[in-house]
């Protein structure tokens, strides 16, 4: 079998990009189809286009929709590196941001000014997320030079506008319906804050974490030797968000877990220190529809977030990550709220993947099914 996809990068995360309808030429499910092109299971992923780590081991399946008001929809779907597995519970912000660049390279949408917009939908979530792709004198520039911390070279500008992104995976922005909830693990009561903005997010505080507060450059070792404690409050909040019916039932990618801190005075740059982890391990940057969920948090009273962020001013909000600073914003558009932040994003690679043919297609689900 052969695969036409794009290999791109959007923000600090590589995806293949597939089109639909080449997918199902192969006529096997995705969930059986796409761990063997990544070559799982194998932590190496060898014998597959995976990238062995969680933020180089995704895909991006889009394809365009017959109704009005949306350009592009598109799936999202983190393939296991271990396990033959795919899971859809969440969206990828970082992948996100290839969406209107594809669109616009492959001429599915005519640039308009220096800045383009392109609505799009994110089928795992049914969230909207209007993007700015920037194209100065109505095209994208041969020589892109947008940066971004985490990201060594530069890249076309995407701004990612979640509109209303409140409650888009569980029905509410709190989905226990208080703004911090205890949770007991690893014999320790936990004070956490459950928010579904973006992503669902189950925050917990440095403090309790025994992290020094004032030395973020410290935290990883100290994450990394919790990272036990931290799985089983992470698969509690899947439960007490209704994500999952059991803490065994809980999916890798959701919630995510953010360790929040407060700024140092000695850090001004910053509102916000913060951790994620990816997979069950600490992200090398930041989990862009995390982000989202972060900045909601910090404007809802009684948060964990909220309480540390109680000085942030203006429309943005500036978080520290391992990568540095990454700052999201707000603004209205026709009526609604978007919540975004700045990426950057380039196409690698144009090319066509060789498979063998694919046990097990008898029994998999067409891509006509649930997966899209």
């Amino acid at each position: 079998m052969r695969f036409e996809a794009e290999w791109m990068r959007g923000g600090t995360s590589k995806c293949w990009v597939f089109e639909a309808g080449h997918l199902q030429e192969g006529g096997v499910g995705l969930d059986v189809l796409l761990p063997r092109l990544f070559g799982s299971p194998d932590s190496r992923q060898i014998d597959g286009v995976g990238g062995a780590t969680s933020t180089t081991s995704k895909a991006v399946i889009l394809h365009r929709p017959a109704e009005d008001g949306v350009d592009i929809e598109f799936t999202f779907a983190q393939v296991g590196i271990e396990e033959a597995a795919v899971d859809w519970g969440s969206n990828c912000g970082n992948c996100s941001a290839v969406v209107g660049l594809y669109a616009i390279e492959k001429g599915w949408v005519v640039p308009t000014g220096d800045v383009t917009r392109i609505v799009t939908r994110n089928t795992n979530t049914g969230q909207i997320i209007v993007q700015r792709v920037a194209t100065p004198n109505g095209g994208l520039p041969d020589s892109p030079a947008a940066e971004m911390p985490g990201v060594p070279f530069p890249g076309h500008l995407v701004g990612l506008g979640f509109q209303d992104p409140a409650g888009k995976t569980t029905g509410a922005l709190l989905p226990t319906g208080a703004s911090t909830d205890v949770i007991t693990a690893g014999g320790t009561r936990w004070t956490v804050s459950m928010v579904d903005a973006g992503a669902p997010v189950v925050m917990v505080q440095a403090g309790e974490l025994g992290l020094d507060t004032g030395r973020y450059d410290s935290w990883q070792a100290g994450v990394e030797q919790q990272l036990g404690t931290l799985e089983q409050i992470r698969r509690q909040a899947a439960v007490r968000m209704g994500l999952a019916p059991t803490t065994a039932a809980a999916a890798r990618a959701i919630p995510k877990v953010a360790i929040v801190g407060p700024r140092t005075d000695a850090d001004p740059a910053c509102d916000i220190n913060v951790m994620m982890l990816s997979m069950g391990k600490p992200h090398p940057a930041l989990a862009i529809t995390g982000s989202i969920a972060l900045t909601l948090a910090a404007r809802t009273p009684g948060t964990v977030l909220n309480a540390m962020t109680i000085d942030a001013t203006g429309s943005t909000l500036r978080l520290r990550t391992p990568a540095g600073v990454i700052e999201t914003w707000s603004e209205e558009h026709a009526g609604s709220l978007l919540v975004g932040v700045d990426r950057t994003a380039r196409t690698i690679a144009t090319t066509i993947i060789h498979l063998p043919e694919v046990s097990g297609s008898d029994v998999a689900a067409s891509l006509a099914g649930a997966t899209l």
